[in-house]
C-alpha cells in the first residue's frame, strides 16, 4: 500500500486548471455578454486568483485563451500592418426612407423575381470596427479596419475586451473564423474617462468613437484594460476552402460601415447558415454579445418603422448610434447581388438626419490642399455636435461663400455631413451685427502669395504655383502617409520644416535627405536622424500601386490606384495611354483617365517620374505579374465588337475592359470586319446594320458566357 505525498499529480494539476477556465469563461459570458452574472464577485475573484497561482507556479500550463492572459504583461513597442483574410467593405449610405426606397428600387431591377423578402434591422453603433480571427476556436488576431483591406494587428488589446471570447463556444469548430463587430465605450465610461483626465489637466476626449479608437491603438494593453471597452458582434463569415465543421459556425453577413472602401471584392464564403438573422444567432450560441436592439422586418415598410421608432428612443441608450443598418436576410439573395466596386448591394446604412447647431462665425480663413485648392474655412465659436466639439467648418467654395452671403460675426447653422465632416448649412441674417463684413475668396493665395485662379468648369479656386509651400507641403505628406509610401516617423512637423528650410521641393527630394542635412531640424538628434533616412530607403521597396496612389492625382485614391496599376503593370504603359483606354478599365471613368493622362502630359511630373526612377521606387509590377499577363489566355483575340444600347449590369467601358482584357478590339462602327455586335435596350441603328451584314448578335449574357468559355 502506497503512501501520499501530499502534492497533487500533474494529471489533477491539468484537470483544475481546465476546469478553472471553464468556469470562469462561463462566468465571463454570462457577465460581460448576457449581462446575467452566475457567480458572486468575490466567488469569481476567488477562482480568478487560483487559476493565477497554479499558471503562476506552473508557466508550462499557461495557455493564450486562459483568462488570465487578457492584459499583456509588457507594452508593444508598435502595431503591425495585416492584410484581411476578407475584405472589410463599407456600406452605401441613405439619409432618410426615401433613399432607402431607391436603394431598395435599385436591388429589385436587378433581381425582378425577388418577391416579398426579409430585411434584418440593426442599429449601427458608433464605435470602431474590429476583424476578429479564430483558428480551430481560438482568437488568434484581432485588426483594427484600416483601409477595409489592411488594417493593423491589435491582439494584445482586443485580449482585454470581455465581451470578446479568447475560445468559441464550440465543441467541433471549423478550422478558420471570421467575426465582425463594432468595439465602442459605454457613455457612462467615457463620462468617467473624461472626467478623470480633466482632473489630470489632459484634453477632454471629443466623443466616444474618437475615445474608443484611441484606446485600441494604445501600445499598453493594461491602459486599454483600464478604459473597459466592450464590444457587439455582427458578422460570422468563413473564408472560401475552409473545411465546414462546428455548430453553425459559418455564415455571411452586411459588413459595417467605415470610411474607406477595399480595393477587391469580398472572397466567397460558406455559408450553411441561411441567413443574417440565423448568424446573429449563432454567434450568440459561440459566445459573442449581439445587439439586443435588432429585429427581422417582413417588409420595406417594418424597416421604416424600426427605423422611425429608434430615432427618439436611441437617445435613451447607453451608448451612441447614428442610424440602422439594414440588411437582406437571405443569404443566396445577398450572393446573387454581389458588390459594387464600393458597397455591398444588399444592405445599406439608413442614417438619422444630422444634427443642426447654431454659432458665432468668428472669421473666415483660407487653406491650401496638395493639389492647389482654396478652402474657405468658417473658424467658430466651439459648439458640440452630434457629440464633438466643433471649433471649425467648410464653407466648400467662393459659390457657396456667395449663397450664403456670410459676414464675420454671422450666426450661422452647422452641422456634420455625412455625421463626419461638419459644415455651415446657413445664415441667421436676422442676427447680424450692423458692422459685420462680407467674407470672399482671395485674389491670391495665402501662402505664396501668387495669382489665384477659378476655371469655368469648376467650382474650386487654385493655386497653380507648383511650388507653393502648401502645395509642396500637402503632396509629400500625401507621399509619406500609411496608404502611399507608409514612411515611419515621416510626420507632418518635420515635413513642414523641410519645406520650410529649401531642404525639399518634391517627394523626389527626400531621396536625397541625409543624416547631415536632418541634423539642423528642431529637436532632431543623430540617432533620430538616422532612423528617418532609413525609413525613406524603407519605402523604395513599396509596390507600383502604393507609388501610383502616393503621386497624389486628382481623383485616383488608393482603391483607384491599385485598379490602373493592375491593368497597366508599368508607369510607362500608363504614361503613355490614351484617355480611352484608361477610361476603359473596369471602375475607371472618363473623369479619372482624363485626370491620369493630363498628369502625365505635364513636363514637370515626368521629370518627376524620372527621377524617381532612377532612385530606385518601384514603378512597375513585380517581375512574375508582368510574365503571368504575357502568358494570360487571350480567348477573344483577334475579334472585333460594337456596342449597342444600354445593357442590364454592365456599363459601356466595363464591357469593353473586360472584351479588351481578354484580347479583343472595341470599334464604335459596325462593318464587314466586325466579329459582334453587343446589343442592348435600345439599341439603334447599328443593330439594324449589323443584321443586314449577317453579323453575330450578343446579349450581355451572351458576352459573358463567350468569355468564360
Amino acid at each position: 500500500m502506497g503512501t501520499s505525498t501530499g502534492q497533487p499529480s500533474r494529471q489533477s494539476l491539468e484537470t483544475r486548471v481546465l476546469e478553472l477556465r471553464s468556469q470562469l469563461q462561463k462566468a465571463s459570458y454570462a457577465y460581460y455578454a448576457l449581462d446575467d452574472p452566475i457567480l458572486p464577485d468575490e466567488v469569481y475573484d476567488r477562482l480568478y486568483r487560483e487559476l493565477q497561482d497554479l499558471e503562476a507556479a506552473h508557466p508550462e500550463l499557461v495557455a493564450p485563451d486562459s483568462p488570465t492572459q487578457r492584459v499583456g504583461e509588457k507594452p508593444a513597442t508598435q502595431f503591425t500592418s495585416v492584410r484581411h483574410n476578407i475584405p472589410l467593405y463599407s456600406l452605401e449610405n441613405a439619409f432618410d426612407l426615401a433613399e432607402f426606397q431607391v436603394w431598395e428600387d435599385r436591388w429589385r431591377r436587378l433581381e425582378p423575381q425577388a418577391g416579398e423578402v426579409g430585411y434584418v434591422a440593426e442599429l449601427k453603433i458608433d464605435g470602431s470596427a474590429l476583424a476578429l480571427t479564430y483558428e480551430n476556436g481560438l482568437l488568434v488576431r484581432g485588426a483594427t479596419r484600416g483601409d477595409g483591406v489592411e488594417g493593423e494587428d491589435i491582439t494584445q488589446n482586443v485580449k482585454t475586451i470581455r465581451s470578446i471570447p479568447l475560445r468559441l463556444a464550440l465543441e467541433n469548430p471549423p478550422p478558420v473564423v471570421e467575426v465582425r463587430g463594432e468595439a465602442f465605450l459605454p457613455l457612462n465610461v467615457f463620462e468617467q474617462i473624461n472626467e478623470e483626465r480633466q482632473a489630470k489637466g489632459e484634453a477632454r476626449f471629443a466623443n466616444p468613437r474618437n475615445a474608443a479608437a484611441g484606446t485600441l491603438r494604445q501600445l499598453d494593453s493594461r491602459k486599454v484594460a483600464e478604459r473597459k471597452l466592450d464590444f457587439f458582434a455582427y458578422t460570422l463569415q468563413v473564408p472560401e476552402g475552409k473545411e465546414a465543421g462546428g455548430q453553425g459556425g459559418k455564415g455571411a453577413g452586411g459588413q459595417k460601415e467605415t470610411k474607406a472602401v477595399p480595393e477587391s471584392p469580398a472572397s466567397p464564403l460558406l455559408c450553411p447558415a441561411a441567413s443574417q438573422w440565423q448568424a446573429l444567432q449563432q454567434l450568440q450560441e459561440m459566445g459573442f454579445k449581439v445587439n439586443p436592439n435588432c429585429t427581422l422586418c417582413g417588409s420595406a415598410q417594418e424597416v421604416g418603422e424600426f427605423y422611425d421608432r429608434w430615432d427618439t428612443e436611441r437617445l435613451q441608450l447607453p451608448y451612441m448610434t447614428d442610424g440602422v443598418v439594414v440588411k437582406l436576410n437571405d443569404f443566396d439573395l445577398q450572393r446573387r447581388l454581389g458588390f459594387t466596386q464600393k458597397f455591398p448591394r444588399w444592405a445599406v446604412a439608413l442614417k438619422y438626419p444630422a444634427e443642426e447647431v447654431p454659432t458665432v462665425l468668428e472669421q473666415v480663413s483660407f487653406q491650401v490642399g496638395r493639389t492647389g485648392a482654396v478652402t474657405p474655412v468658417a473658424e467658430l465659436r466651439p459648439v458640440q455636435v452630434a457629440g464633438t466639439t466643433v471649433a471649425r467648418a467648410t464653407l466648400h467654395n467662393a459659390d457657396r461663400m456667395t449663397e450664403l452671403d456670410i459676414h464675420a460675426g454671422d450666426t450661422v447653422i452647422i452641422r456634420k455631413a455625412g455625421e463626419i465632416i461638419p459644415e455651415v448649412v446657413r445664415v441667421l441674417t436676422e442676427l447680424r451685427p450692423a458692422e459685420a463684413a462680407l467674407a470672399h475668396m482671395p485674389s491670391h493665395c495665402p501662402e505664396c502669395s501668387q495669382p489665384l485662379v477659378k476655371p469655368e468648369d469648376e467650382a474650386v479656386t487654385r493655386c497653380i504655383n507648383s511650388s507653393c509651400p502648401a502645395i509642396v507641403q500637402g503632396a509629400i505628406i500625401h507621399w509619406a502617409s500609411r496608404n502611399a509610401l507608409d514612411i515611419a516617423g515621416l510626420g507632418e512637423k518635420w515635413i513642414v520644416q523641410l519645406v520650410e528650410r529649401g531642404l525639399v521641393h518634391s517627394v523626389a527630394d527626400l531621396y536625397d535627405l541625409t543624416v547631415d542635412t536632418l541634423l539642423p531640424l528642431e529637436r532632431m538628434g543623430q540617432q533620430l536622424a538616422q532612423k528617418l533616412i532609413d525609413a525613406i530607403a524603407t519605402s523604395k521597396s513599396k509596390p507600383w500601386s502604393r507609388v501610383l496612389y502616393g503621386l497624389g492625382i486628382r481623383h485616383v485614391g488608393s482603391v483607384n490606384a491599385q485598379t490602373l496599376a493592375e491593368n497597366f503593370l508599368t508607369v510607362d504603359e500608363l504614361a503613355a495611354a490614351e484617355p480611352a483606354a484608361i477610361a476603359a478599365v473596369f471602375g475607371i471613368g472618363p473623369e479619372i483617365a482624363r485626370s491620369v493622362y493630363t498628369w502625365f502630359q505635364l513636363p514637370a511630373n515626368q521629370t518627376l517620374i524620372k527621377r524617381l526612377q532612377a532612385e530606385g521606387l518601384q514603378l512597375a509590377a513585380d517581375a512574375d505579374a508582368i510574365a503571368q499577363r504575357q502568358s494570360a489566355p487571350r480567348p477573344l483575340a483577334g475579334k472585333t465588337f460594337v456596342l449597342t444600347g444600354t445593357l442590364p449590369t454592365l456599363s459601356r467601358n466595363e464591357a469593353q475592359a473586360l472584351i479588351e482584357q481578354a484580347g479583343g478590339k472595341v470599334t464604335g462602327s459596325v462593318s464587314k470586319k466586325t466579329s459582334y455586335v453587343v446589343a442592348g435596350e435600345e439599341a439603334g441603328s447599328k443593330l439594324t446594320k449589323a443584321q443586314t451584314l449577317g453579323i453575330s448578335i450578343l446579349s450581355e449574357a451572351d458576352l459573358l458566357a463567350l468569355l468564360e468559355s
